[in-house]
């Protein structure tokens, strides 16, 4: 592992939901709403998609289509090979926020979640939803009463999803059943108690680790961006901390990926903070690269 991250990019708004496919990084930037792609040498940012109601979580079908998760208006967007744009899913039954992250299987289904409550606008924590979309993009719910559903994984067996609570200490597995369903809820890695509800100035201080954006590596590890925190950290099964890899100074780190064309880059995405006010009026976010020994869990050289 290098000693310190290296400069990839910048220029962003804010960066989320990284990705390696096709031979490139795939990044979702909120503020210009766009989704763009990025060689791993690093170089300008090329625009693939316009989100006008703002991007998150990106994923791809079986067919090569583009999954892309559009936050405002919660709705899952499908950009088909050819370039055509549809409406995949509408989640605005379930969502109670702004749509976020998302997952999906190699059969295309997928799972994304939502804040739960008016973040930006101050609001105190409300429990949230997971939903399932399945290939043909059928919404049902999949989970509920989850502390701001963040970054996703499923794991190599292809039958637990493990699932980021911001603001609940805590990365949470569940058992995926066959329509989708996410059962047997139980904790991957607990960092401390569960934070007792309140003003989110009190919750924050209940918080050791505030799970975000994350991906699994080979060795069953999820490294995890800790949005609190100004770090990556990898953690093992049962909340170990095996590694750590602080962000450059004066930034947090909000969303990380597994890639390169061995799979042993790790990115992250980076800004000064979360704040939506503060990111829309400024080009700060950035996107740095660290070399890891443990490559992503699946990993195709291109």
């Amino acid at each position: 592992m290098t000693d310190s991250p290296e400069l990839l990019a910048d220029g962003g708004t804010f960066f989320e939901g990284p990705r390696w496919h096709d031979g490139r990084w795939w990044v979702s930037d909120f503020y210009r709403q766009a989704v763009y792609t990025l060689s791993p040498a690093g170089g300008e940012l090329e625009k693939v998609l316009d989100v006008p109601s703002q991007p998150s979580g990106l994923g791809w079908m079986p067919d090569g289509s583009l999954l892309v998760v559009s936050m405002r208006d919660h709705q899952v967007l499908r950009r088909w090979p050819d370039g055509k744009l549809t409406t995949h899913a509408d989640i605005s039954r379930y969502a109670t926020g702004h749509a976020n992250d998302m997952v999906v299987a190699a059969d295309g289904s997928a799972w994304v979640g939502n804040f739960g409550f008016d973040l930006m606008g101050g609001e105190e924590m409300r429990p949230a939803a997971l939903v399932h979309l399945d290939p043909e993009g059928n919404v049902s719910l999949a989970a509920e009463d989850l502390a701001f559903p963040n970054g996703m994984v499923i794991l190599p067996d292809a039958s637990t999803l493990v699932v980021g609570e911001t603001f609940g200490n805590r990365m949470t597995a569940f058992t995926i059943a066959e329509n989708g369903e996410l059962t047997e809820r139980r904790d991957w890695a607990a960092f401390g108690d569960k934070p007792e509800p309140g003003p989110r100035a009190e919750l924050l201080k209940q918080l050791a680790v505030g799970p975000d954006g994350c991906c699994l590596d080979r060795d069953g590890q999820i490294w995890i961006a800790d949005a609190f925190n100004q770090r990556c950290i990898r953690v093992a099964e049962g909340g170990g901390i095996t590694a750590e890899i602080k962000a450059p100074a004066g930034l947090g780190v909000f969303a990380c990926m597994l890639g390169g064309p061995d799979g042993h880059t790790l990115l992250m995405c980076c800004a000064p903070d979360s704040s939506a006010t503060r990111r829309m009026r400024a080009r700060e976010a950035s996107l740095w690269t660290v070399r890891v020994t443990s490559p992503a869990a699946v990993h195709v050289a291109e």
